[in-house]
This record gives C-alpha cells, structure tokens and sequence, in this order.
C-alpha cells in the first residue's frame, strides 16, 4: 500500500508539471492558431531563473516561482509583439521562427551561464514527507500539485470570470467580429501568449529540484506537452487535463515497474497508436 500511494504522488507530480507545460500550449494554439516550438525553451528559461536566484542571492523557491513566472511571460511576451504576431495565418512560417527562437534560447544561455549541468537545492521545508494515512509522501510532490491546482482555478477564472477572458473567448470565436466591438485582439493575443509562456516557466521552476538544469532540457519537456495537447484534443482545456492526468499517471507505474527510459518510449508508442484511430483526440470539441 505504502509503494502504491507513493508512486500515485509521483504519478500526480508528473502530471502536474505536463498539465502547466501543455496548458500553456494549448491556451496559445487554441486561442492564436500558433505552434510554438519555442515552448520548451521557456520551460528552460523558468529553470534557470530559480537557478540564477538561488545562486546569486539565495533566495526560497516558492518567491523564484513568481519572478519566474513574470520573467518568462514578459519574454513571450516580447517574442509574441516582436516576431509571432506578423506570421499569423502563416502556420509553416511561425513553426520555423519559433523553432529559430527556440535554438537562439538555448545558445543564449550557453553563452551566458554556461553548457554544464545546474543544480538547484531544495528547500528545507519541502525536504521532509507529508504524512497520509500510514504512508509517508513527499512534501514536494504534494506542494507541485497543489500549487497546480491553484493555477488551474486561476486560469479557469480569468477565462470565464474576467473581462480578459471574455475578450479572449470572443477573439477565439471570431476575431473579426470581436475588433468590431472594440475588442483589441492584438493585446489579447501578447496577453494570452505571455501567460502561457508565464506558465511553462512555472513548471521549469518546479522541475529544477528534482533534475539538472541544462541548455536543451526543455526539448525533451515540449515533445511530452505535444502528445498531451494531442492526446487531449488540441483546442480543449478539459482533454488537455485529462490526458496530462493520463498520461502522467502511466509514466509514474511504467517507470515505477521498468525504468524512465522504457516508460517514454511506450508512451510515445500508445500515443501513436491512439491518434492513429482518433486523430482529433479523445476529447475533441
């Protein structure tokens, strides 16, 4: 019982940190039509931003996580208004420059910080295990899912309680009849992709306590959002935290019985099965 409730944690904690990965991914698809292969590196850059504050100024992880989040979604931000946003309707060229601004990320942080792997220390108070029953979890584990429980239910009221999610809704619905209301698209379209960057620079922080941080970590993080997105149909919120739910938890019991490695490669291979015989998902809307 102690082994199956651990790895039910550790299943979750995966989960978590796909669903902040993929929902990002999915608002900024849904939403603008773009394919951003650049999401990856935004995960990276939120895990050198903790690295970066622990190291220079010592700082506790949970005040990382919030300038994590503003920093990175101020850099989608300025890739939306400086590149993104004359390539809409272009699907083909916003995959190449997003692919190019991805490479240029990664260089950039070669040349900055450095090629060899980052090490970030857990913090104390989530060092310890969180007593449950009779079994003893994780503090960090539990801490990753309920702070992604947390930024859920922030997403899910800016989306449907807000005057930005009602914009937001509208421009997805119609974007032209939206500008005729006065609605100013363009500024929903930068919010929407800094928010999502915001997001995947979140779970790089989240990551960077339990794996080395390095240049192209964030290569091997977009390819599993991919397959949630897909999985989850590409345009549903609902699919996209199901399918991480889904997903993670099989990763969690096929690395738990194999190892890491064995568990990706049957993933990606039931993936491939799945969206051969529902190629619009198993919750398309």
């Amino acid at each position: 019982m102690s082994d199956i409730l651990n790895q039910v944690f550790t299943g979750l904690s995966i989960a978590s940190i796909l669903l902040l990965v993929s929902l990002g991914l999915a608002i900024i698809y849904g939403t603008m039509g773009v394919i951003n292969l650049a999401h990856g590196e935004f995960v990276m850059l939120g895990a050198y931003v903790v690295w970066f504050l622990q190291k220079t100024f010592g700082l506790d992880l949970l005040f990382c996580l919030f300038v994590a989040f503003f920093l990175v979604a101020a850099v989608g931000w300025l890739i939306e208004r400086l590149i993104v946003r004359h390539l809409y309707l272009r699907p083909l060229d916003t995959i190449l420059a997003t692919w190019g601004v991805g490479i240029i990320l990664q260089q950039g942080i070669r040349l900055t910080a450095g090629a060899e792997l980052r090490y970030v220390k857990m913090p104390a108070w989530l060092s310890s295990a969180v007593p449950i029953g009779d079994v003893d979890v994780s503090a960090y584990r539990v801490f990753i899912f309920l702070l992604t429980v947390a930024l859920l239910c922030v997403t899910y009221f800016l989306i449907t309680r807000t005057r930005y999610g009602f914009s937001l809704r509208a421009v997805t619905q119609n974007s032209e009849v939206a500008r005729c209301f006065g609605i100013n698209a363009s500024r929903v379209y930068s919010l929407t992709f800094a928010y999502g960057a915001g997001l995947a620079g979140v779970a790089g922080a989240l990551i960077a306590p339990l794996k080395s941080v390095s240049p192209d970590m964030g290569t091997g993080a977009v390819v599993d959002a991919f397959m949630v997105v897909v999985v989850g149909g590409v345009s549903s919120l609902i699919g996209t935290i199901a399918s991480a739910a889904l997903i993670g938890q099989v990763s969690g019991v096929l690395a738990f019985l194999y190892n890491d490695t064995i568990a990706k490669a049957l993933v990606f291979f039931g993936v491939v099965i799945l969206i051969r015989f529902m190629p619009e998902g198993m919750f398309a809307v």
